[in-house]
């Protein structure tokens, strides 16, 4: 989906399914059935065993938006390989504007956990005074409105009025936020995770990194490499190129492809963080996603809480 009016997986669509075509959509479904397993798991275990805290609540939600951006990537490739196609625009428009939402939401929530992690490192004085238990929660419900109302109003004033009517400037504003937001979210994400590598690396005093660091810095690392170029097509190209061609097209399957990679690598970066150097053996997945999930580096007197922790019921 892009905030314009024409969406460059909508706008040209192959009449009969080439390799070209195939492949990518059966990587993406196959990623997508991963991903929806695996994060599913991560959230029935985060939302149901666990006591969350500020970082927890942060993958909580990241891991809701990746479900469901994996169930509209799903949804979108069936179509293309049934050359099934929507009655109307109006439900076209409803669905891009659904993924838009859900990739807008999962740069938001790595934005805000690359953050909140940066702070608590750099000012943890000033971290634990201004950090409340429900800090973390209502910057969520933000995240989640803000995108959902960028969105809409961007699909309200540039979809349903055209550019011949006067609201063109609205329209045109709510697509230059549109596209600007993102930026500031990826710039916020860039900056704050260099701080925090700077401070850990440079800093007076040699900090063992936690597992917590680890699965952080490996997700944001994961969406740079795999995340960032869907954004690329969506919200920079149009702009600057204003089309698409076959290359275009054939770049933004890719882009797909690896946006699909992204969503499902998460949960196994969780688990294997999780398990890493730990024995498997009797070890459930609860116990798995804690140890990822640790803000303490492991030490002997660590590692023996941690197993009073996880035996108990």
């Amino acid at each position: 989906m892009a905030p314009t009016t024409t969406n460059p997986m909508n706008e040209t669509i192959p009449e009969s399914i080439d390799i070209e075509t195939l492949v990518p959509n059966l990587m993406i479904i196959i990623f997508g059935l991963v991903g929806l397993t695996g994060n599913g798991i991560v959230f029935w275990i985060l939302g149901c065993r666990f006591h969350r805290n500020a970082f927890l609540v942060y993958i909580l939600n990241l891991a809701l938006a990746d479900y469901f951006f994996l169930v509209c990537h799903i949804i979108n490739s069936t179509m293309h390989l049934f050359k099934v196609r929507p009655p109307n625009s109006i439900l076209i428009h409803c669905f891009d504007t659904i993924r838009t939402v859900l990739y807008i939401t999962g740069l938001s929530m790595l934005s805000a956990i690359s953050t909140e992690r940066c702070l608590s490192v750099l000012c943890p004085i000033w971290y634990r005074c201004r950090s409340t238990e429900h800090t973390s929660s209502v910057m969520c419900v933000v995240i989640w409105v803000l995108s959902l109302l960028i969105c809409l109003l961007n699909r309200y004033f540039c979809d349903l009025f055209g550019p011949k009517y006067e609201i063109n400037s609205v329209c045109q504003a709510s697509e230059f936020f549109i596209r600007i937001y993102p930026v500031f979210l990826f710039v916020v994400l860039c900056l704050s995770t260099l701080a925090l590598l700077a401070r850990l690396f440079c800093g007076a005093e040699k900090k063992k990194f936690s597992r917590l660091f680890v699965t952080i810095m490996l997700t944001i690392l994961v969406f740079l490499l795999c995340g960032l170029p869907l954004g690329f097509f969506w919200f920079l190209l149009p702009w600057i190129k204003g089309g698409f061609s076959v290359l275009d097209y054939k770049l933004i399957l890719a882009s797909f492809v690896l946006t699909a990679v992204n969503s499902c690598a998460n949960p196994i970066i969780y688990f294997f963080v999780g398990s890493f150097r730990h024995r498997l053996k009797h070890k459930t997945l609860k116990m798995v996603l804690q140890s990822a999930l640790q803000d303490t580096p492991d030490t002997s007197e660590n590692m023996v809480e941690m197993s009073r922790s996880k035996a108990e019921p």
